[in-house]
């Protein structure tokens, strides 16, 4: 049965971009994740639309994912198809209406280097964004933040496409972006391309503000580690990383996965971890944050392939 939908999807996409039974952890920035039934890296929206058509005809579940920089997979894998905008839907597009300056980027473009692309244009605006570890279509999702800045404070539009394969274009208020959500996580939509509205800048000033971000992450995160950046959300009027550190967690490791020396909010795999370890360290966490402090911690990281 699963050859027989291996070339069902060849004939959608083409055998170069479609492969069976993939480890997720060569595709998470925790480096971490069992095999997917199919992994399919569709370079345009009619493929797309072919991979969850058919999915939808044949009740194979499927999850869109970027780079995977904020993603947990379960160490049994995904029983269903990944579709990856990623690198083979990575186009961007600029124009300039005398006032701003429009940047038009695919959901597959990564963060930084649209960030060093606009510097290098010397548009200002998306500095905050640069060094963040994901792409466009993720960011928008999750409504990425960093340094005082989010994507619902650059963004005009994003064109996104639903689970029956129509295009709907949202502008920044239809987005419903708030904190590390939007429309488009509640409604499982599928982002396609974004427009973003910048401005003309010093690129000196651009440099030195991208530059100066940089050494503050490289400081402050472990970033030499394999991560999916910020484990828990922020908890209203207080910070994960502060509560974790006070609750005397620093370090805390189970199996290969252990709480950041580094940065508390972090959990890093410091070597061979598996799911399993992260999901009881961070249960562990969160479990003793609320014991000490009353606070209930919520995880940022998604999770696949997991039961609900």
């Amino acid at each position: 049965m699963n050859r027989d939908i291996l070339s069902d999807f060849v004939n959608i996409v083409g055998d170069e971009n479609v492969v069976a039974n993939e480890p997720m952890s060569k595709h998470t920035s925790f480096k971490i994740g069992g095999n997917a039934d199919f992994f399919t890296t569709p370079i345009n929206i009619e493929q797309i639309k072919g991979i969850i058509t058919y999915c939808a005809q044949n009740a194979i579940p499927y999850f869109v994912m970027g780079n995977g920089s904020n993603l947990l997979v379960s160490d049994d894998g995904y029983r269903g198809v990944i579709i990856q905008l990623y690198d083979k839907f990575n186009h961007i597009e600029y124009a300039d209406n005398g006032r701003k300056i429009i940047a038009k980027a695919q959901a597959g473009v990564m963060l930084g280097r649209l960030g060093n692309e606009l510097m290098n244009k010397s548009i200002t605006g998306f500095e905050f964004a640069t060094g963040i570890p994901g792409t466009v279509g993720g960011a928008i999702m999750m409504n990425a933040g960093a340094y005082d800045g989010e994507m619902k404070d650059v963004i005009i539009s994003a064109c996104v496409m639903d689970s029956l394969g129509n295009l709907v274009k949202l502008n920044n208020s239809q987005l419903e972006l708030g904190y590390r959500t939007s429309i488009i996580l509640k409604k499982e939509y599928i982002v396609i391309e974004a427009e973003f509205e910048l401005e003309k800048g010093n690129q000196e000033e651009i440099k030195n503000k991208v530059k100066h971000f940089s050494a503050r992450r490289l400081e402050k995160q472990p970033l030499e580690l394999p991560s999916a950046g910020s484990t828990f959300k922020r908890p209203k009027g207080n910070f994960a990383g502060k509560l974790i550190s006070d609750a005397n967690l620093i370090g805390y490791t189970v199996g290969g996965a252990q709480v950041s020396k580094k940065h508390a909010g972090f959990v890093v795999n410091i070597g061979n971890a598996t799911a399993a370890d992260i999901i009881k360290l961070t249960n562990d966490v969160k479990n003793k944050v609320e014991e000490q402090f009353g606070v209930e911690l919520e995880l940022e990281v998604r999770k696949l392939g997991f039961d609900k």
